[in-house]
């Protein structure tokens, strides 16, 4: 059983590019990406970071190349990961050529900054040898000068316009096989330049807003802009950039998806703040069952509410559920239904299991 949501997103279609094996824009599920904060060059600790970012249920993740030594390095990288790379450039062309060669699905640059047309040249021709993709990074800090002096500060438009002039190269050089992301820090300035480009191109769309901050107001200036953007059906791939481990980005873009309907994976608790009805401790109990659940990718719902206030009306809707009861007895829901009282020292070995069993149903 799922929740049923009371108004379904419906998504601008765009057309469908490929980052490795994953599919982006269309209708295709909405992949959420992270980018590692190791040095590329060491190699066995960028291989250890992409992992743990794919296992926290990350569908493509970037890596900064600024130089030769790690590009050099992309090539054993990739042998070790289950999820496609992008490789991030930002000035020099053969650091493009490079990583197309040595294994990245992606090349995220800004044509503008590579260099003259020939330079450009090659580093599409390498992209299409290589079957890689390439995303158009404009960003609020590093606009073009012109287009900076033409507008006088980073705005929408001169968002759109860069972004816009990037499109256009690519096109001219006959390569269609690209998003793109135009990113500021500013969440309204964000807003408006996705919004504004959503209307003039029909490219999938990488959402971010860039040097968020610390964990917590960059998981709320993400989930406000992002959020906004997805609701009108604006967006294909996101990236919720913050100063915090890569994992932590990763969790936080699964639940802006989870909690906009858009992409169930994993466990979705639905549970209260607790108060003093709570029959047991409520905020213990569910970061112990994050911990303990975080294995499960299977979309399953679970409550879990401390009273029978509002108990059994949120485990009606829910695949398992608890709620607080008297005396340490306290009622597990199965399929929405009451199925039997569980004492407060058992709810998390309890839970766990039904979590488990209904995950190991779904799957068959």
């Amino acid at each position: 059983m799922s929740i049923r949501p009371f108004k379904n997103i419906k998504r601008r279609k765009t057309k469908v590019i490929k980052v490795g094996d994953v599919k982006v824009g269309g209708d295709n599920p909405i992949s959420v990406q992270s980018m590692t904060n190791t040095l590329t060059t060491d190699v066995k600790a960028t291989i250890n970071q992409i992992n743990g970012i794919a296992k926290e249920g990350a569908d493509i993740v970037r890596v900064s190349c600024p130089d030769k030594e790690s590009t050099a390095a992309l090539k054993e990288i990739v042998k070790h990961v289950s999820i496609p790379v992008v490789a991030d450039i930002h000035f020099h062309f053969k650091r493009a050529i490079e990583a197309a060669e040595n294994g990245a699905k992606c090349l995220r640059i800004n044509p503008g900054n590579i260099g003259d047309e020939s330079k450009i040249l090659e580093v599409i021709k390498a992209a299409k040898n290589n079957d890689c993709s390439i995303r158009i990074g404009v960003n609020a800090g590093s606009l073009e000068k012109d287009i900076l002096e033409k507008f006088k500060e980073p705005c929408p438009e001169a968002l759109v316009e860069s972004a816009i002039r990037n499109i256009q190269t690519l096109e001219d050089k006959d390569f269609f096989n690209f998003k793109i992301s135009v990113k500021s820090s500013d969440v309204f300035l964000s807003i408006a330049a996705y919004r504004q480009l959503s209307k003039v191109c029909s490219y999938p769309l990488h959402l971010g807003i860039t040097e968020a901050g610390s964990f917590v107001s960059g998981s709320i200036k993400s989930s406000i802009g992002l959020g906004s953007l997805l609701m009108d059906g604006i967006g294909d791939t996101i990236r919720i950039s913050l100063s915090d481990d890569p994992v932590q980005e990763v969790k936080i873009g699964n639940e802006i998806l989870k909690s906009l309907n858009l992409r169930n994976r994993g466990v979705k608790i639905i549970s209260c703040p607790s108060c003093a009805r709570q029959a047991f401790q409520v905020i213990d109990t569910v970061k112990i069952l994050e911990e303990k659940l975080s294995h499960i990718k299977t979309p399953i719902t679970l409550s879990i509410i401390g009273c029978v206030v509002n108990g059994p009306g949120e485990a009606a809707m829910t695949d398992v559920g608890i709620t607080g009861g008297g005396k340490g007895n306290n009622m597990l829901y199965l399929s929405g239904i009451q199925n039997e009282k569980v004492l407060t020292g058992d709810i998390i070995e309890r839970v766990v299991a039904e979590v488990e069993k209904k995950a190991s149903e779904l799957e068959k």
